[in-house]
């Protein structure tokens, strides 16, 4: 009896037989079937043709109308008011939403505590009653002086002649932005790692140095993709200074189709406007986020 429990040898004349080798081409391959969503997809064709249809036919989208007023003058001077609107907004927002977040992330307890302050108070307030607070700012404050604090001033500004319509819509627009801007950068800079600026202050690379080249290249890939949201829809909210009467887009179709009543037509052609725009600040932040994910991306 051997000592140990190993198998007993086979034997010479015992050959071990392996299993037949598969044949792989000869197995028929039969691919997943999915059909619902087979079902999903002709449904949504249906829905979808079903639409165009309706666009196509219904004589009440009155295409004629249409046509003859998305060019015309009047549309195209408040579609450049709109622009003018949004670029301004955006412009002075964010320069100030930047001044905003890196107080917050400074190391001071006052400037955090201001920074906060001014976000909780603009994110809360509605747009609409900043924009009316703006509009009759003359009504609290004839004229606005500059001089020593709590002495005598040396200059003053007539309020009613500074602070107009249009002053005051791109006012109420831009503090507004700043708030929310402000946190977009904010989570920006802080989705940077830490570590390399620790890295670049040992290097004796400037503080300053250290935000323009290293972090804001690296948080912009963050801040990106919200702060296109933001302007696209600062862009579709410019329509909320219909309240101030100034003309841009939605009152100026407001006011036409008030005088000959083709309300659904002319609110296409504002639809259609807002479209087409908006697909055009959307191509430019692709082109603008492929050029700062430079490295990153294949």
């Amino acid at each position: 009896m051997p000592l140990t429990s190993d198998p007993p040898l086979q034997k010479s004349d015992e050959v071990a037989t392996a299993p037949p080798a598969t044949d792989y081409a000869q197995l028929t391959v039969v691919p997943v079937r999915h059909p619902w969503r087979w079902v999903a997809i002709a449904a949504t064709v249906v829905l979808l043709a079903q639409f165009v249809h309706g666009l196509v036919t219904n004589a009440g989208w009155e295409w004629e109308v249409f046509a003859e007023f998305f060019t015309a003058d009047v549309i195209l001077k408040a579609v450049w008011t709109t622009l003018q609107l949004t670029f301004y907004g955006t412009a002075l927002g964010f320069a100030l939403g930047i001044v905003l977040a890196f107080m917050r992330l400074s190391q001071s307890r006052f400037l955090k505590t201001v920074a906060f302050g001014y976000i909780w108070a603009f994110r809360s307030i509605p747009l609409i009653v900043q924009l009316l607070f703006w509009f009759n700012l003359a009504y609290l404050y004839k004229e606005l002086q500059f001089g020593i604090p709590f002495g005598p001033g040396f200059f003053s500004f007539d309020t009613m002649g500074l602070v107009g319509a249009m002053s005051a819509a791109v006012l109420g627009l831009a503090l507004h932005q700043a708030a929310y801007a402000a946190e977009i950068v904010r989570g920006g800079v802080l989705a940077v790692d830490s570590g390399q600026l620790e890295a670049a202050a040992a290097l004796g690379i400037p503080r300053l140095r250290q935000i323009r080249r290293i972090v804001l290249p690296q948080a912009m890939r963050s801040i990106l993709p919200n702060a296109a949201n933001e302007v696209i829809s600062l862009f579709k909210g410019t329509s909320i200074v219909s309240v101030m009467a100034i003309g841009e887009l939605f009152y100026q179709v407001q006011v036409i189709y008030g005088r000959n009543g083709r309300v659904v037509p002319l609110l296409m052609v504002a639809t259609a406007w807002y479209i087409l725009l908006t697909s055009a600040l959307s191509v430019l932040q692709h082109y603008v986020e492929r050029h700062f994910a430079k490295g990153t991306t294949p």
